[in-house]
């Protein structure tokens, strides 16, 4: 049995492609300036020049300086380095994370948690959004560690982060963000904002897999989690992937800005968002599609979620929808594609009271440049197909 094709891909919530500009990029790095950027003689030069200019030019794109700054391997490195390396500053206390995170988040919480901290989990809607009305009770002592997904993968929903850091700043509470859905559809200037830490990986903004970065405040530096030859200023050892990281300045070179004080929902690419508006509209038309998750006007302007039944309104497995999808040759994911291959109820659906028996029909669709208006027209039919060989 040949292997299905993916010609329509709507999972960039997931990953996304790199653009040519940034492949082109990383070839011309990787075969100019290959060396250890740690290493004294030319070539190490060269390379440690080419590292420190795509530092700047990611610093400066975030808003940051170049020093509050570390490179990772990615989102769930840069995670884990934020709440593991903080907490090895003080003594055990309580974290508190929302009750939607992303399964990095929660793994490192739970390692905590056997550490000996106290883990507490911030209740959300219907919608995934926490609920603001248990902030005192949150932030209350013993209180010291909060970490909050900006923009929820699964589902779409934008937290209110900057009030919930806001409020932790107030009370001398450490706050981190998940920021990796938020920041390839727009870029803030991260030294406005109350946050202490946040995290973001290259590949969900059309940069490279296996590169991403930690912002940390002067008085937030996180202590490191393995030792060896003390690059990152010490934070994180390793030699660093200098074509990877150059190829990350230039993902973020084309990227919108917005201010989330005056803008909650970042911009996007205004043809795609518009994209998302039609295909959503035809998609609800459909009997047995439910919108999952947020109103628009909280939501990621490239993310639809649905729950998914069939014509009698009747629940679908979402991966058996998705498999079928794929072998029509359109690519999307049920949950969070970082849950792959998990059959269980989806963790998320559970905390926002979704009923049991549709705690498995949850897909999502997630846009971007690379999509046509033709390729999105046969959305519609081609799920619809789909659902009724599920059935």
């Amino acid at each position: 049995m040949s292997e299905a094709k993916a010609d329509i891909y709507l999972d960039a919530a997931a990953t996304t492609p790199p653009s040519a500009d940034v492949i082109e990029r990383i070839r011309v790095v990787q075969a100019d300036t290959w060396a250890n950027p740690s290493s004294l003689h030319g070539p190490g030069i060269r390379a440690a020049d080419c590292l420190e200019r795509s530092r700047q030019s990611i610093a400066s794109a975030l808003g940051a300086e170049r020093d509050q700054l570390t490179f990772t391997s990615g989102a769930t490195e840069s995670v884990h380095l934020a709440l593991l390396g903080t907490a090895l500053k003080r003594d055990p206390a309580r974290l508190v994370i929302s009750a939607v995170e992303h399964p990095a988040v929660v793994a490192a919480a739970r390692r905590l948690e056997r550490q000996g901290w106290q883990l507490l989990h911030w209740p959300v809607d219907g919608d995934g959004l926490i609920r603001l009305e248990l902030l005192e009770t949150m932030l209350a002592p013993p209180t010291q560690l909060v970490s909050m997904i900006w923009g929820q993968s699964e589902v779409g929903g934008l937290q209110p982060v900057l009030k919930v850091a806001q409020a932790c700043r107030q009370r001398g509470i450490t706050f981190h963000t998940d920021a990796t859905q938020v920041i390839p559809q727009g870029l803030i200037r991260w030294h406005d904002h109350p946050i202490d830490l946040l995290s973001l990986s290259a590949h969900k903004l059309r940069g490279p897999r296996g590169v991403g970065l930690l912002l940390h405040r002067s008085d937030s530096v996180p202590d490191p989690l393995m030792g060896g030859g003390g690059q990152e200023g010490g934070i994180r050892s390793g030699t660093e992937p200098v074509a990877l990281i150059a190829g990350m300045a230039e993902a973020m070179r084309g990227l919108p800005r917005f201010d989330p004080t005056v803008h909650p929902v970042p911009p996007g690419d205004p043809s795609v968002r518009i994209q998302r508006d039609r295909l959503l509209e035809r998609l609800l038309r459909m009997d047995g599609v439910h919108l999952l998750g947020p109103e628009l006007q909280a939501r990621l302007p490239h993310h639809i979620s649905l729950l998914i039944g069939d014509r009698q309104d009747r629940p679908l497995s979402a991966r058996a929808v998705v498999r079928a999808m794929a072998r029509d040759g359109l690519a999307c994911s049920s949950g969070s594609a970082c849950h792959a291959g998990r059959t269980e109820d989806s963790p998320v659906l559970a905390a926002m009271g979704t009923a049991p028996a549709w705690r498995r029909s949850g897909l999502r669709l997630t846009l971007g440049t690379w999509l046509s208006d033709a390729d999105l027209a046969t959305v519609p039919d081609r799920l619809d197909a789909a659902r009724q060989s599920c059935t």
